[in-house]
């Protein structure tokens, strides 16, 4: 992406003068001379940064930047003004400039200026996309993520959840399962009852039989009256079984005979209770090599699994951690009483770099983590927990076996980029591509990345 400047001052050579430096800085450059030029310039559109002189006839430097902001706000607006006048350019930078610099300029200083002023606003639009993304995916609750094979859970979320079938979800453990359970709930005819969650490796076999089924007054030693398990509770709803690969054979058979029949007995009854459940389960392990172990009964799989939802890891949906650490952000921002607008290249490409054996939950820690350690407005490397600091050896890259081409071309070229700190040029030259076809990736794999070279 190649940035548009709109420079303008009533004085030719100065005007003309910035604009050929501008240009040779790799910008496209726009000029006017004068405030209201200017004006009709940037409601033209296609602008990304104005440089104006404060004094001007017409239109003046400040009234024409409080129009801008009017309608653009938080858009980047340098003033130039004489030495004299420097009072009126801090008026102008409490009014909203994002910088100013006296005459005659320092190009080098104002270079400078004009890169950090882009790469904010590049950082505070791409945060601004993420939390629209976020906003858009509230009908999934709390699930983000954009990837491609998150589309595909979202959408077999979406065909699975009106109807009355169960559903097993698989992933490993920090994937995000029971936020899956929780958003099929939401998009079901049952959202107004309630969805009741049992955590089967939590409890022992007797004490599960229990807790899912209920039991009658004696019927075991501190039965002191009956209670009510948690598939009468669940009536008209859904109950939640996580971990189920870990229930022994004979609550597997007990299980089975609800979900076939919709009636059960509790513990030391002889009353049947029917029930109208929405089953739900999630499982870490892979039930059918359970299945041929002999720990896991074949029949009970295939009426838990009618309709299976397998939650990737972390690692192979790389492309949502942008999304996920942005929510992250805002939370632990919000919570820790800070201002933080993102996090910088760098430090993103060590989380691109990074297995996240921990998936999602790992990720939540590190950001919270990040958050707390940082002193100012972005996230960097410095922020990051010791094991994302001390993923990239210096002049290496390292790929997981396994990775798809697109996922190794795209962390390719952010190591490249980050190691040439954002320089196209140079990251062109590097990698033995052009650079029109490096902006072409750029943009493809809507990177955020600085604008030197």
């Amino acid at each position: 992406m190649k940035f548009r400047l709109l420079v303008i001052d009533d004085e030719k050579n100065i005007r003309e003068g910035l604009g050929e430096y501008l240009i040779g800085d790799g910008y496209d450059v726009v000029c006017a001379e004068d405030g209201d030029e200017g004006w009709k310039r940037f409601r033209d559109g296609d602008i990304d940064l104005v440089i104006t002189d404060m004094r001007m006839p017409g239109l003046n430097g400040r009234e024409l930047m409080r129009r801008i902001l009017a309608q653009a706000p938080g858009f980047p607006v340098i003033i130039l003004t004489g030495h004299g006048s420097v009072e009126s350019a801090v008026a102008a930078m409490r009014d909203g400039a994002w910088d100013f610099l006296t005459k005659p300029v320092d190009l080098d200083h104002l270079s400078l200026k004009v890169r950090r002023a882009l790469e904010n606003r590049e950082l505070v639009n791409k945060h601004r996309r993420m939390e629209e993304e976020l906003e858009r995916q509230k009908q999934f609750k709390s699930i983000i993520g954009n990837s491609r094979n998150m589309r595909e859970v979202f959408d077999t979320m979406s065909k699975a959840a009106p109807s009355r079938a169960s559903i097993l979800i698989t992933g490993e453990s920090g994937v995000g399962k029971e936020l899956v359970a929780d958003a099929i709930h939401e998009l079901s005819p049952r959202k107004d009852k309630p969805i009741i969650k049992v955590h089967c490796a939590a409890l022992s076999s007797s004490l599960l039989e229990s807790e899912l089924f209920g039991h009658e007054k004696g019927a075991f030693t501190g039965a002191v009256s009956r209670r009510r398990g948690r598939f009468e509770l669940a009536s008209g709803g859904s109950l939640f079984l996580d971990e189920i690969g870990e229930i022994d054979q004979n609550i597997q058979i007990k299980l089975l005979r609800v979900l076939q029949e919709k009636k059960f007995e509790r513990v030391g009854g002889e009353q049947t209770v029917e029930t109208d459940v929405r089953i739900i389960a999630a499982t870490n392990k892979d039930l059918k090599a359970e299945i041929e172990k002999g720990n896991f009964r074949e029949d009970f799989y295939f009426r838990l699994n009618v309709v299976n939802i397998h939650v990737p890891p972390l690692r192979e949906r790389k492309d949502d951690i942008p999304l996920l650490a942005a929510a992250f952000i805002n939370e632990f921002s919000k919570e820790n009483g800070k201002t933080i607008e993102g996090i910088n290249e760098k430090a993103r490409s060590r989380l691109y770099a990074y297995e996240w054996p921990g998936n999602i939950r790992e990720l939540r820690n590190c950001i919270e983590s990040a958050v707390v350690m940082c002193q100012s407005g972005v996230i960097t490397v410095d922020d990051l927990p010791p094991a994302l600091r001390e993923t990239a050896e210096e002049g290496w890259i390292r790929i997981k076996l396994g990775t798809n081409m697109n996922e190794c071309e795209n962390i390719i070229i952010r190591e490249t980029l980050s190691h040439n700190n954002g320089n196209k040029t140079k990251t062109a030259d590097t990698l033995g591509i052009g650079r029109k076809t490096l902006l072409r990736k750029i943009a493809e794999y809507d990177m955020n990345v600085s604008v030197e070279g």
